[in-house]
């Protein structure tokens, strides 16, 4: 058995340490920096509980971006020397961010252990490789993100750190073959525990849906599909949920062998960056060589995020959480007896808001950042939740889950296809959801993405939006002399939330423009990008009248674009005459 000793390294605080909702992303040369790493993983045990170091158990894994397995063996060092008992790696340092939050609230070691926490590494859609990014975020106990108050004491100790500790002469564990390694130090003996990455997710989701089901539908001569990791950690998962035991051909998998540089493309699950999925879908500029499969998906880098396609057609995450909330408690086993609430973040559309509505459910609007959902399960007050930028999940973890979302839908269609699989005509995905919009009406929808925008000029733009709603009279006389076919302003604030759970308040979380009929414009900055700032537009559109509801989608829109791009005076403020990405 190795023996290690514990060394005190001298430091002093980096600037530019503040966790965002989704822990600390930043180019891989900024990581890389002497002590930039190591300063806030000791920042992080300095912002725990004693109980949640000192022998306890850590999970350590990631979405197998570039240096990944440098910061796994550093942080197991770390992690040594900071007294933790146990750090658990999944197999080649690969774990799904939901599969982490599995790990950490079902896994039981040999010993009885158990997780009260982890170090996720990964910057979720961002593209990876040496020149791009690279992030860490923790997790707590509950198997969610951190809450404001620890990221908040995290990010004040990255100001005053003088100090880190790290465990000297621990070599690097092998983490591509499972097994325990045993090491012994100063407060007794440490393990490192390298397990299979997809067996406690797997043994999840089967528990949650009818695999048998979804085996005759993917077994059904009628039925085809396709499932897109992009190269990310998604393709751990996907040979061994989608050919092993659902029995899909492995010709249905694109890009599901995980890069550390996702194949040199950006693993965000969209229309612009899933572009071989969109061109097998039959939504691509040219016309595709075959005919599409019925169904198709994609996911991103760290494979929470989920994207879903019929055969050429395109399902929007706003509708998509809104049709797996009215059709889960027939569909979904697991959800056989009700659903205890729904929740979205407030820029995805009001289509959930409308099923809740509709079927008399406790409904939520939060902030963006799955940790405000995560109060609400461990509150027992929600079931379903959904975010527009391609989130969605459940209470069964406390993470968005790309691949539960995923088979959702394919329950869904097995649950509507149950008589016809013999060789009656197909419920498609597109029938689903135009079936979905005659029933609850249609929210045409859309998003652009100003990316590396200056900080001070989206700054300056915000701090005009909110100046100009101090007076709804002047703000629908510059409406109407934009577009006299738009609806009148009803409302207009900065939306703030208190938390019904623990009672805190998020203030400052986007600017709305709610118009008479239903309609909506959300400005808000984005925390996910590791440079410059990113300006979120969310163009929302309600339309009733069942006769309305199979336009175009940018042509429904086009009236309140052309609004919200003059009132909010994007180009002035920003230098920008387009979007980088319209979603």
């Amino acid at each position: 058995m190795v023996n290690f000793k514990v060394s005190r390294v001298e430091s002093a605080p980096i600037e530019g340490q503040k966790p965002g909702t989704s822990g600390l992303r930043k180019k891989v040369k900024v990581f890389t920096q002497p002590h930039y790493l190591h300063n806030f993983v000791q920042s992080t045990f300095n912002a725990l509980s004693a109980d949640k170091v000192k022998g306890a158990t850590l999970v350590v894994s990631g979405d197998g971006r570039y240096y990944s397995k440098d910061a796994i063996q550093i942080i197991i060092k770390m992690a040594a020397a900071n007294g933790v008992r146990r750090v658990w790696v999944g197999q080649n340092g690969l774990l799904s961010t939901p599969a982490v939050s599995a790990v950490i609230r079902e896994r039981v070691g040999a010993d009885g252990s158990k997780a009260s926490g982890a170090f996720i590494l990964t910057a979720s859609h961002n593209p990876g490789g040496p020149n791009e990014d690279f992030g860490i975020k923790y997790n707590m106990e509950n198997g969610g993100p951190a809450p404001e108050g620890i990221t908040d004491k995290i990010y004040e100790n990255t100001k005053t750190i003088k100090e880190y500790l790290i465990a000297e002469g621990l070599p690097d564990v092998d983490i591509s073959v499972v097994g325990v390694t045993k090491f012994e130090g100063p407060e007794g003996q440490f393990d490192v525990d390298v397990f299979d990455s997809a067996n406690d997710y797997v043994k999840l989701m089967k528990s949650i849906f009818d695999f048998q089901s979804i085996q005759k539908l993917v077994a059904s001569p009628q039925f085809s599909f396709c499932y897109d990791a992009l190269h990310g950690v998604a393709g751990a998962y996907a040979k061994r949920i989608f050919v092993e035991e659902l029995g899909a051909q492995e010709s249905s998998l694109l890009n599901c062998v995980p890069k550390e540089d996702f194949g040199g493309g950006h693993p965000d699950p969209n229309l612009t960056y899933a572009k071989e999925l969109v061109a097998r879908m039959g939504l691509g500029k040219s016309q595709a060589e075959h005919e599409p499969p019925e169904f198709g998906a994609a996911a991103d880098g760290d494979a929470d995020r989920n994207m879903v396609l019929g055969k050429r057609f395109f399902v929007t995450p706003s509708d998509s959480v809104a049709i797996i909330a009215a059709n889960a408690v027939q569909s979904i086993p697991y959800f056989s007896s009700g659903l205890k609430g729904v929740a979205r973040s407030m820029p995805t559309s009001a289509a959930l808001d409308v099923v809740a509505k509709h079927l008399n459910l406790k409904f939520f609007e939060v902030p963006t950042g799955w940790k405000f959902f995560g109060n609400l399960m461990d509150a027992g007050m929600c079931s379903v939740c959904g975010e527009e930028s391609f989130g969605t999940g459940s209470d069964h973890i406390r993470e968005k889950d790309g691949i539960w979302a995923v088979l959702a839908w394919l329950s869904i269609l097995a649950y509507k296809n149950k008589e016809n699989l013999g060789g009656g005509k197909l419920v498609t995905v597109e029938d689903i959801v135009r079936q979905h919009w005659a029933t609850y009406g249609r929210h045409y929808y859309t998003r652009y993405d100003y990316e590396n925008v200056d900080a001070g000029a989206a700054k300056e733009l915000m701090a005009h939006l909110v100046k100009l709603q101090s007076t709804l009279a002047d703000v629908n006389d510059i409406v109407k002399g934009i577009r006299s076919d738009v609806s009148k302003v009803a409302n207009a604030d900065e939306f703030e939330y208190k938390d019904p759970v623990d009672g805190s308040i998020s203030k400052h979380q986007g600017v709305r423009y709610l118009f008479e009929d239903g309609s909506r414009l959300v400005f808000r900055l984005s925390g996910t990008g590791s440079e410059g700032a990113t300006i979120r537009l969310y163009i929302e559109q309600y339309e009733k009248d069942s006769s309305k509801i199979g336009r175009d989608s940018q042509e429904a829109l086009a009236p309140l674009v052309d609004v919200a791009l003059k009132l909010s005076k994007m180009q002035e403020f920003t230098g920008r005459s387009a979007p980088t990405v319209i979603t």
